[in-house]
């Protein structure tokens, strides 16, 4: 098939994708459907999973680490609540791929990934797109990143045991953080509204996200 005959396909996918995994199970907040109807999750996935890029469950990319299903990527980012003039930290960036939905979200993003060789692969990809407000990071997730602080939004792709301290202070007055806490096997997603020096928490639903590697985090020493 030609290179204009795969991005049809896969724009035809991503269609789908919204309609039934995504709005027919009650996604509602349109600027979150139409970001992931945009953005091509295909090239965020080794050329080996592309066939399987809008499957409904989440994907290996290397270096033992998942991209997420889509159903819980919409799911964040609704919860999340962005706004166009907001500045965001993802921790845990991965393949870059919900770096590049925050990228259509907000103003500017920063992601950290603990894992470089995971980040180069994501900077080249969302540099290839044109996500010029999204700056990949190379370092530990749990201590987050304070020059770039304060942050309006904060989003976590994998399961914390308790929520680092780094990235509640970072977090800016009427700010929210997502984040997965539980043990290794199961979490629950967790979303922490600040209010001045209070934060308010609220659980959300269960999940189940790759161990968050770090100093504030599950402290196993990365390879």
């Amino acid at each position: 098939m030609s290179r204009h005959g795969d991005a049809e396909q896969f724009a035809q996918l991503r269609r789908r994708m919204v309609d039934t995994q995504l709005r027919a199970r009650g996604i509602r907040d349109q600027r979150v459907l139409d970001a992931m109807a945009s953005v091509p999750r295909e090239c965020f996935v080794p050329d080996a999973g592309r066939h399987a890029a809008y499957l409904d469950r989440p994907l290996p990319i290397g270096e033992g680490q998942t991209i997420s299903q889509p159903y819980m990527v919409a799911t964040m980012l609704e919860v999340l609540a962005c706004e166009p003039d907001m500045t965001a930290l993802e921790v845990g960036g991965g393949s870059g791929y919900q770096a590049a939905l925050l990228g259509e979200l907000c103003r500017e993003v920063w992601a950290l990934e603990i894992v470089e060789t995971l980040a180069q692969r994501a900077a080249a990809v969302l540099d290839d797109l044109g996500y010029d407000d999204v700056h990949i990071v190379v370092g530990d997730g749990t201590d987050g990143l304070s020059e770039h602080a304060p942050y309006d939004r904060i989003i976590v792709a994998a399961g914390a045991p308790a929520v680092p301290e780094p990235l509640q202070q970072q977090l800016a007055d009427g700010g929210r953080l997502v984040i997965p806490v539980g043990s290794r096997m199961t979490q629950c997603l967790m979303i922490i509204d600040r209010d001045g020096d209070e934060f308010i928490e609220r659980d959300g639903i269960p999940c189940v996200f790759v161990p968050l590697i770090g100093r504030h985090g599950w402290r196993d020493r990365y390879p």
